[in-house]
């Protein structure tokens, strides 16, 4: 099993001046599903190098098990601090793809012609993708047999209360829910912050940081079948 993960390069959030990133328990739970599971995991990003993590997502608050072993974890640290850069990486590499999240994406990957191109690969090719929280962004552009990857898929990602809750509702270019609703997605979701992923054929996305595990765990099931 060969797994690709691609994580954001953006670091600013919008106009604001703070930092953002991706989500720390979004990358370290699956990272760990997949190793676990025996999975060739190699990671990529826009630019390459390390990417930036989200400063709020390593809040005392919000340490998690993953995380914690991660920071124990010399070898998967070097991985991370030498991502592949996007552009090199083709799909018929690997068998599927899993985007974490964090407010990071929508900025960049949602536009890049790398991982548009790359998802529509995987897809085609009859590959899983999977996306956690703020990650089915990036399905924004992604087309399959000319309309919208999403359109009449069971889909979840971050929700308009979840953004809300964060006080990020005016921040970000857009809201997750609008937006897969808007290309034809059925959206679903479940309570603020609950653990809530869904599978649609070989399309996996999860609502939020809680839903780091069981998405990726949906994942191996496909590979897996």
């Amino acid at each position: 099993m060969r797994i690709l993960m691609v994580l954001t390069s953006h670091d600013q959030l919008g106009n604001t001046g703070e930092p953002t990133g991706f989500w720390l328990e979004e990358f370290a739970a699956p990272y760990y599903v997949f190793k676990d599971a025996g999975a060739e995991i190699t990671v990529a990003s826009p630019k390459g190098g390390q990417p930036p993590i989200d400063p709020k997502s390593d809040d005392p608050a919000n340490q998690t098990e993953a995380m914690a072993r991660f920071k124990e974890d010399a070898a998967a640290q070097k991985e991370l601090a030498n991502t592949a850069k996007l552009g090199d990486v083709k799909a018929n590499g690997f068998d599927a793809v899993f985007y974490p999240g964090g407010h990071g994406p929508m900025w960049d990957l949602v536009n890049d012609r790398n991982s548009i191109a790359l998802i529509e690969d995987f897809y085609n090719a009859g590959k899983p993708v999977a996306a956690v929280c703020h990650g089915p962004a990036v399905l924004r552009k992604v087309t399959y047999q000319g309309q919208p990857i999403v359109k009449g898929k069971r889909v979840t990602g971050f929700t308009n209360s979840e953004e809300e809750a964060v006080q990020l509702t005016d921040v970000v270019p857009f809201l997750v829910e609008d937006e897969l609703k808007r290309l034809g997605g059925r959206y679903e979701k479940a309570a603020d912050w609950a653990d809530f992923t869904i599978v649609d054929g070989r399309l996996i996305t999860g609502q939020n940081p809680s839903s780091s595990t069981s998405a990726a765990g949906e994942l191996l099931k496909l590979l897996q079948a």
